[in-house]
């Protein structure tokens, strides 16, 4: 009875936790459902509280395969908890940050070729039943010829696309709002995704994209979701850092804009902040991220300096 008490006050300690960091400013998405499923395992092997062992242990059940940045995280989710829990009883124990360390880099981006987009729509058109099928579908494709982010997709709502200006609106997405210009096939599949879904569900939920129960959207049922459909389609990392990701869709499009305009001639620095602007940016120093990520680009990029330098000796 005692340890039952002991997990119920650890459950309700989770949320002050949560509350508290959520009022400083921290969105913690992910941390609830993270902590519960930590709690229950501790439960399970009847500690009375955490302890760095079975921290240590439940951080690591995603197993060897799992990337050692979601490992650390983890891990880092059940420490901010431990530090908070250990005011209230003594006897909890923090993990040491040492134990799963995991140097910060930032992803390569894994740049889909035309090959890997027909790959991930055909095992999208896989999955059952079918309301599921078209839902990814169009949701991978809205996210390739976008540039939105896939959060702003998974927000979109049943009146945020205006069907006669051929715009998609992003409502406060990082404090702001913008609207994204579709290309009419992009608005054909939408309309044709908006008609089926209609006709295999009720409108439960005022959410454009939805699951085969006619709900909206969870992001980490969406992202299980694409790195299966990335096996399917037989995408495989091209190294440590560069692994097929859902985020990577939308350096697909920013990238695939660039090229397009160093090949088409375009003054690329006076249109950068347009594509800033589009992506959502806070600043186009964010953007210009995308010129040293990818090889190419910077290529082109060292190429046209290098011209406009010669055409001013001349």
């Amino acid at each position: 009875m005692a340890r039952e008490r002991g997990m119920s006050d650890l459950m309700g300690a989770v949320d002050d936790y949560l509350t508290v960091r959520r009022a400083l400013g921290f969105k913690l998405s992910g941390y609830r459902r993270d902590l519960a499923n930590f709690v229950a395992y501790l439960q399970a092997a009847g500690a009375p509280t955490v302890t760095t062992e079975l921290a240590l242990a439940w951080a690591k059940l995603p197993g060897a395969d799992a990337h050692p940045a979601y490992l650390s995280r983890r891990l880092s989710v059940v420490r901010g908890l431990a530090r908070h829990w250990q005011a209230f009883d003594p006897a909890t124990e923090v993990p040491p940050a040492p134990l799963l360390p995991h140097r910060s880099c930032r992803a390569v981006p894994y740049l889909y070729s035309a090959a890997d987009v027909a790959g991930l729509m055909t095992a999208a058109r896989s999955l059952t039943p079918t309301l599921r099928a078209a839902t990814y579908e169009t949701l991978i494709g809205s996210l390739l010829v976008s540039g939105a982010r896939i959060g702003e997709l998974i927000r979109l709502d049943r009146d945020d696309i205006d069907w006669a200006e051929g715009v998609l609106v992003v409502r406060e997405s990082k404090n702001k709002s913008r609207e994204l210009p579709l290309h009419p096939s992009t608005l054909d599949a939408l309309e044709a995704y908006a008609r089926l879904r209609d006709k295999l569900c009720a409108a439960s939920t005022s959410s454009f994209f939805v699951s085969a129960a006619g709900t909206r959207l969870v992001y980490v049922t969406v992202q299980g979701t694409f790195s299966r459909l990335t096996r399917l389609a037989g995408l495989q990392p091209r190294s440590q850092q560069c692994r097929p990701r859902l985020h990577d869709a939308r350096h697909s499009f920013a990238c695939a804009v660039l090229l397009d305009w160093y090949q088409a001639g375009a003054n690329v620095e006076a249109q950068l902040p347009l594509l800033s602007t589009y992506l959502g940016h806070s600043a186009p120093s964010q953007t210009y991220w995308y010129l040293s990520a990818v090889p190419e680009l910077l290529a082109l990029a060292c190429e046209r300096r290098e011209s406009q330098a010669l055409a001013r000796r001349a």
